[in-house]
């Protein structure tokens, strides 16, 4: 099969779906496979690199889609992308429909087949093609939610951690998956004082685990307006497979915070699961909200292009492999991941919402 590999075009997106080693992989498998030029050199990846392996060097978009049957990308396809797309195409990337009408709009026009990595969904509920970039995001929501406390950036000047003499900073989370269990995780292992909110028992064990700093709470409505009264930075995790978020911090909880503390929606992707949440990117990161400075950038993992490209890329190579094979429709974990397919809705979450 003919693979392509295009340059992202999201704002400060410096990730790379495949890096060298991955793509000669599936040409030592007998594909041909290319790669927009340049593709790769924010991950740390040149145009030599891949083509000392073996791998085609596209010189622009049209030409790279022109080749490609199977369009390997990491973020959705935006304005540059869409109108390279053809019918024929198989489309592997993230997607996050729920949340984007007009992409969803514009792909079932075009009629291709997009199997989202967001949605690749094993018997047990696991989502291994998501789990690295939210694991990623989760480090980053709390290292970017504690620069943006700095009062240099308009944050109330605390340092989360404390010291003798001081108070701890106190970090909320919401949802202990992969995303809100790494946020957690970095936030206590830095000496905050952190509260978890998650509806599941045995994630709810595991962040008690973390340590003596870490309260795991259900999300009763009353006792998370209790908490983010006091909180200094606000992380949202909360995943509902293939669907919007559920709106989990209303206006008024906002409202109710202290001047200059800090909200990290890393669910953003799907809807936001913050009232109060608008997508930003990185090049405009934040906007204040009654005093409160939101964070919303919808690539977070982007501005780590060389650890993500390379965690992303074993995660997904696998999937690629059985793609190309062209027999992958017995996989029932890809089949889950179909979103869009011949111009109809496919996966149940967005026929629910009649996305």
């Amino acid at each position: 099969m003919r693979i392509g590999i295009p340059r992202e075009t999201k704002t400060l997106e410096g990730r790379v779906a495949l890096v060298p080693a991955a793509a000669a992989d599936l040409v030592r498998r007998g594909h041909e496979v290319w790669v927009e030029t340049q593709a790769g050199v924010k991950s740390g990846f040149s145009d030599e690199h891949y083509s000392a392996l073996g791998v085609n060097i596209a010189a622009d978009a049209a030409t790279l889609y022109e080749k490609g049957e199977l369009i390997v990308k990491v973020k959705e396809p935006i304005a540059g992308d869409l109108k390279h797309l053809r019918k024929d195409h198989l489309l592997f990337c993230y997607l996050h429909l729920a949340a984007e009408p007009e992409l969803t709009s514009r792909l079932l026009d075009i009629g291709l087949t997009g199997v989202a990595f967001e949605t690749v969904e094993l018997e047990n509920g696991d989502l291994p093609l998501l789990a690295p970039m939210s694991i990623v995001a989760g480090r980053i929501g709390v290292q970017v939610g504690t620069h943006l406390l700095h009062a240099p950036m308009g944050g109330k000047g605390k340092l989360l951690g404390g010291l003798p003499s001081t108070e701890r900073g106190k970090v909320v989370v919401f949802g202990a998956g992969a995303a809100g269990g790494n946020s957690a995780e970095l936030a206590a292992s830095g000496g905050s004082n952190v509260v978890v909110f998650e509806k599941r028992q045995d994630r709810l064990a595991q962040m008690m685990a973390l340590g003596a700093n870490v309260t795991a709470l259900f999300p009763y409505e009353d006792v998370v307006a209790r908490e983010l009264a006091t909180a200094d930075l606000v992380i949202g995790a909360v995943l509902v497979t293939g669907a919007k978020a559920p709106h989990v911090v209303t206006r008024e909880m906002v409202a109710s915070m202290q001047k200059g503390s800090v909200l990290v929606d890393i669910s953003v992707d799907q809807g936001g699961c913050f009232e109060t949440t608008r997508p930003t990117t990185w090049a405009e990161p934040t906007y204040d909200v009654d005093g409160v400075t939101h964070f919303a950038v919808t690539n977070m993992p982007g501005a780590v292009p060389q650890t993500s490209s390379q965690a992303i890329c074993a995660a997904i190579l696998p999937w690629v492999q059985k793609l190309a094979s062209g027999e992958w429709r017995d996989n029932q974990a890809l089949v889950r991941g179909i979103n869009v397919e011949g111009g109809k809705l496919v996966h149940p979450a967005l026929q629910d919402m009649g996305a």
